[in-house]
């Protein structure tokens, strides 16, 4: 039994050495101004020096942040308001909602940049406006995750039974949606946001197609900084892995402070 027990965190261990492989000789690399021999030579930290005094940088870091926040609010409140009226009012209708939620999982970004540019760059309101664009494809791209999550959590906590229950006590159909249900399933919720902001930090196909140069992310600025230093482009790389470290730790903390403090106010009343 000791044996059986001791074989999944081996293999767990294994294959968390080797997903971060990649990050530490990243990180290696980046602190060294040349790595010719098996040994690296010249130990530095001009790179993020560089980087850090660098505002064309920041400005990426910070823009990068905004182009996450926006389409991820907006693709969850969506979802959000779609599945409680198809759940509560519409139940047959949710088949079909599932399935114009997972059409973007066929669509490849090349097909996607292409068909908004030339759907709406001729459009004279504010839609043939390049950010709105890119904001609208990223909400394309992450809005099966957001679903799946979001549809996956009202499924576990019996999203029906919550609601009468709510409607016993007084409370209307909304109300308890959002002061009852959303509280239940933001774990989900905050799964699938999390699975979001690595997709759109990754991402250099549409913001490419759709914005340019003009209008630069972190990959873009990672792309054109590989053509230079290989060194720097190392520490942009490893600056976009702890900046969605940083994130997904602070958005984690907040939900176990939050979920200590619910338990703490239970235990007193």
């Amino acid at each position: 039994m000791k044996k059986k027990n001791m074989g999944a965190p081996i293999i767990m261990i294994a294959i968390l050495i080797y997903l971060l492989i990649p990050l530490a000789v990243s990180i290696i690399y980046s602190l060294f101004e040349k790595w010719t021999r098996i040994v690296p030579e010249g130990f530095t930290l001009g790179n993020y020096v560089t980087l850090f005094t660098d505002q064309a940088f920041l400005a990426c870091l910070g823009r990068t942040v905004v182009m996450c926040i926006i389409p991820i609010v907006l693709t969850v409140f969506t979802v959000l308001l779609a599945l409680f009226v198809t759940t509560v009012y519409f139940p047959n209708l949710e088949k079909y909602v599932q399935i114009i939620c997972m059409i973007p999982y066929t669509i490849q970004g090349v097909i996607l940049s292409v068909s908004i540019l030339s759907l709406y760059v001729a459009s004279p309101t504010f839609l043939s406006n390049r950010v709105v664009m890119l904001f609208g494809a990223y909400c394309i791209i992450i809005l099966p995750y957001i679903y799946q999550g979001i549809r996956n959590g009202m499924r576990a906590v019996n999203m029906p039974m919550l609601l009468e229950a709510a409607e016993m006590l007084g409370a209307s159909k909304l109300y308890a949606f959002f002061k009852v249900i959303v509280p239940n399933i933001l774990s989900a919720v905050i799964v699938s946001s999390l699975l979001a902001v690595g997709i759109i930090f990754g991402d250099y196909v549409l913001v490419r197609n759709l914005a340019g140069t003009s209008f630069q992310n972190m990959q873009i600025y990672l792309y054109q900084t590989m053509k230079s230093d290989s060194t720097k482009s190392s520490a942009v790389f490893v600056v976009i892995m702890m900046v969605t470290f940083v994130i997904t730790a602070v958005v984690l903390f907040l939900k176990s402070r939050e979920g200590r403090q619910h338990i703490q106010k239970r235990v007193k009343e």
